[in-house]
């Protein structure tokens, strides 16, 4: 009798119960159906169509641009006894053979190819002699010139409906606007999918945005610290240079880290990667070339040296860090001066529309980074999705001190200034009519004889900045985007003029140290598990995954391991309660670590 997927969910993935809409999806994608899933990194896509994949007659084929990621994935698959294979560059023709063969005889239930190798009419038609039952798009995005990896290959994918009219899709993706999601329907030819939208919302994630005063330095101290240190850590930087330059300065303080971009050697690149996935170098400063290839789960930290182009880019990044639930920080180190790093390369974009594109999604950046409400609000509807909470509790917005100040004249004086010259002008430009600037255009317009005019004095220019900033996320006033942006009273600007409420905003210039202290104050500690078994179960794993030649997190994820160590269980039937534990992992690996935590319970009088 089949088994049922709550049954495979344990036998072969060794959990007990699925995360939010995994199950539902599943069933959807056992009808045959189309679908098009938008789950956050970490939230279980892939397990989507893996699953169904064991269910399926035919083959399951899997579209993924990461080449990176492919053997990390079958490897995991393979240990979790499933018959998976991946085709790729990087393969050698007699290996490519060999697996092509076992294709022909149906030993393969799940196949990873890169978009590039459909391109290949002799590989398509290879393809069309074998029975393919569901076919699963991963990194969808990548269809649409809206999103922020645009991948031209990805076009081509709309032909298989027509080598497998009979095989179901499904698109998956963690980061797309509505835009993109229209994108990926049309251009996948997807036929009436049903529609799954899970949160974005990653609840272990905590993020951080600190001024770029003394980066280095509050870099430092983070990797020096025993939540971070040894821990595994992606920096960002803007340039292969800098990356180069970040690594060494960090190894030259006593840290392990090493650069990774694109200008280095195919060969050099993926033993830094690879050393990286198997707990040998913790650190890696990076170009955003990489991560997108990383199925590592323990990534506790990730950091943005220097400003990031998109949002999408910025929440996909992020995305790498805590993915096995467990709590991870997101830093990004911001300074304004960044924004021309970007501009520059805007400014070489050719096509108008592409340009302009690119302008507003780095406007929408610097928004995020300059704004002072919930970091993590701002991500959720910035993705179409509503976040009722006014607090998360877990950024650097909400846990610093609510301290209010009476900005009720002030702002008063703003939302004047802005009505009087009908909304025309840029906030720098309220700005000099409000400190009463005796500048040439200020004169001509004659907003000199203005009752605004130099009334601000008691704010200098970055405070009444920083107050226009927080008046737009109250809604009083909004931004627009363009070459040239101006500023405009919105309807609720207008009527709160015309009223007499009060408006309170945070109080101005809040410490970079307190903000961070609070920030490092409010991380969730978790539940407590013996840290000397961890570290100990830790080292096996290593020991193991060397000798398999896999990265560790391929044996036991961290969350496994803090289980282990917080339950200590010294039988099978208790160390196959553990979450990740199902039965092929149980006869490969519970008797070593179940030997290891009896014996380290005996040592220590447990």
């Amino acid at each position: 009798m089949p088994k049922r997927p709550q049954e495979l969910l344990k036998t072969h993935f060794g959990y007990d119960q699925f995360l939010p809409m995994q199950e539902e999806i599943i069933g959807h994608v056992l009808t045959g159906k189309d679908a098009l899933v938008l789950m956050p990194t970490g939230g279980g896509k892939s397990l989507c169509y893996q699953l169904p994949a064991l269910m399926f007659d035919g083959l399951t084929l899997v579209i993924s641009p990461l080449i990176a990621l492919m053997k990390d994935q079958v490897d995991g698959l393979k240990a979790n006894g499933l018959a998976a294979e991946f085709i790729n560059s990087s393969l050698k023709a007699q290996e490519i053979y060999r697996i092509k063969d076992s294709l022909k005889e149906g030993q393969v239930k799940i196949l990873y190819v890169a978009p590039e190798r459909l391109a290949n009419e002799a590989f398509r038609v290879f393809l069309r002699g074998l029975k393919v039952s569901c076919i699963a798009v991963d990194e969808a995005h990548c269809i649409s010139q809206w999103g922020h990896d645009f991948r031209p290959d990805y076009l081509n994918l709309k032909d298989l409906r027509e080598d497998f009219p009979k095989a179901g899709f499904v698109a998956l993706t963690a980061t797309a606007t509505e835009r993109v999601r229209r994108d990926i329907l049309e251009h996948l030819n997807l036929r009436t999918p049903r529609i799954f939208i899970s949160s974005f919302n990653r609840p272990n994630l905590h993020y951080d945005i600190i001024p770029r005063n003394d980066a280095f330095k509050e870099l430092l101290g983070i990797l020096r610290s025993s939540e971070y240190k040894n821990r595994s850590a992606i920096i960002y930087c803007f340039s292969r240079n800098d990356t180069e330059v970040l690594a060494s300065d960090l190894c030259s303080k006593g840290l392990k880290a090493q650069a990774y971009h694109a200008g280095l050697e195919a060969g050099e690149r993926h033993a830094i990667q690879d050393r990286f996935i198997k707990d040998e170098t913790p650190i890696i400063t990076a170009t955003i070339a990489f991560g997108m290839g990383i199925d590592k789960s323990d990534i506790r930290l990730v950091v943005h040296y220097a400003l990031p182009s998109s949002i999408e880019g910025y929440y996909q990044e992020t995305g790498r860090a805590g993915r096995d639930g467990l709590p991870a920080r997101c830093i990004l180190f911001y300074s304004y001066a960044d924004k021309f790093k970007q501009e520059f390369f805007i400014n070489k974009i050719e096509d108008d529309l592409e340009r302009q594109r690119a302008a507003d999604k780095l406007n929408k950046m610097i928004a995020f980074c300059e704004g002072f409400g919930c970091r993590r609000k701002f991500l959720l509807e910035y993705f179409g999705e509503r976040y009722e909470k006014t607090s998360c509790g877990h950024c650097d917005s909400c846990l610093r001190p609510k301290e209010e100040f009476d900005a009720n004249d002030i702002s008063r004086l703003i939302l004047d200034g802005v009505r009087l010259t009908n909304s025309r002008f840029g906030g720098q430009y309220i700005v000099d009519i409000l400190r009463g600037a005796h500048s040439e255009r200020i004169l001509k317009f004659g907003h000199n004889r203005l009752n605004c005019y130099g009334k601000g004095k008691d704010f200098n220019e970055a405070q009444l900045k920083e107050i226009i900033t927080r008046i737009i996320e109250k809604g009083l006033l909004r931004k627009t985007t363009g070459e040239y942006p101006v500023i405009e009273l919105t309807v609720q600007g207008r009527e709160f003029l015309g009223s007499q409420e009060r408006l309170m905003l945070p109080e101005l210039k809040i410490s970079v140290k307190k903000q961070i202290k609070k920030s490092m104050e409010g991380r969730d500690k978790g539940e407590s598990y013996d840290e000397g078994l961890f570290e100990q179960l830790r080292r096996l794993r290593k020991r193991l995954a060397d000798q398999r030649g896999v990265p560790p997190f391929v044996i036991f994820a961290d969350t496994s391991l803090r289980q282990m160590a917080r339950e200590m269980p010294m039988d099978s039937a208790s160390f196959l309660d553990i979450t990740g534990v199902g039965d092929q992992k149980l006869k490969a690996f519970g008797p070593v670590f179940i030997k290891e935590i009896t014996d380290y319970c005996h040592q220590h009088h447990f």
